[in-house]
C-alpha cells in the first residue's frame, strides 16, 4: 500500500519529469565560464562565473519549456520543498559576494560547493542516491581542482562542476521514475 510520501514523489516526477533541464543549464553554464576563463585573468574570470551562474535559472527554465518540465508551476508540496532548498543555497550568496572583494580567489571554490548542496535533498525526494553523490563527489572535485590548479582557479572548478552534471544528466535521463499503481 502505498503512503502519501510514496504519493507525493510519485506526483514530482509526473510533473517534474525527468528534471533534466537544471543540470543541463548547469553544465552549459559552468562549461561556457570554463572555457571562457582559458583567456580572462582570474579576476576577470571570476567576474564571469558569478554573472554566469546568475544565469543558470534563466537558462535552466527555456530548457524546461522545450523538455515540458515544470519547474514553477509544479504544484506538488516537494518541489515547495526543492525550492525552498534553493532559496537557501541562494542565501550564501551574501557569503560569495564578500568573498569576491575580501578574498576572490575563494569564490570559485566556495560556489562550486555552494551551489550544488541542495542536491541532497533532490537525492531524497526521488529516492535515488544520485543527487548524495552529486554533491559529495562535487565538493571532493571542486576543492582538488581549487588547490591543484591555483593559476587556473576558475576553469578547473569549472570542469570539476561539469563533472558532476554530466554524471547527474546521465543518471537522471535513464533512472526509473517513482511510479504507484493504484488498485482499489
Amino acid at each position: 500500500m502505498p503512503t502519501t510520501l510514496d504519493r507525493l514523489r510519485a506526483d514530482f516526477d509526473a510533473q517534474a519529469g525527468r528534471s533534466l533541464a537544471l543540470p543541463l543549464a548547469g553544465a552549459i553554464v559552468w562549461a561556457a565560464v570554463g572555457v571562457v576563463s582559458l583567456f580572462l585573468s582570474p579576476r576577470v574570470a571570476t567576474f564571469v562565473l558569478i554573472i554566469g551562474t546568475g544565469a543558470i535559472f534563466p537558462v535552466g527554465m527555456l530548457l524546461a519549456r522545450l523538455l515540458h518540465e515544470k519547474l514553477l508551476s509544479n504544484s506538488n508540496p516537494l518541489a515547495t520543498l526543492m525550492a525552498m532548498c534553493v532559496l537557501m543555497v541562494n542565501l550564501l550568496w551574501a557569503v560569495h559576494l564578500t568573498l569576491l572583494f575580501e578574498a576572490p580567489t575563494l569564490v570559485p571554490l566556495t560556489l562550486g560547493i555552494g551551489l550544488g548542496l541542495h542536491w541532497i535533498v533532490f537525492s531524497w525526494i526521488i529516492r535515488h542516491p544520485m543527487g548524495i553523490i552529486h554533491a559529495v563527489a562535487r565538493t571532493v572535485l571542486v576543492t582538488a581542482a581549487w588547490w591543484t590548479l591555483p593559476d587556473h582557479r576558475v576553469g578547473a572548478v569549472a570542469a570539476a562542476v561539469v563533472v558532476t552534471y554530466v554524471y547527474s544528466v546521465v543518471v537522471l535521463r535513464t533512472r526509473e521514475l517513482n511510479m504507484i499503481d493504484d488498485v482499489g
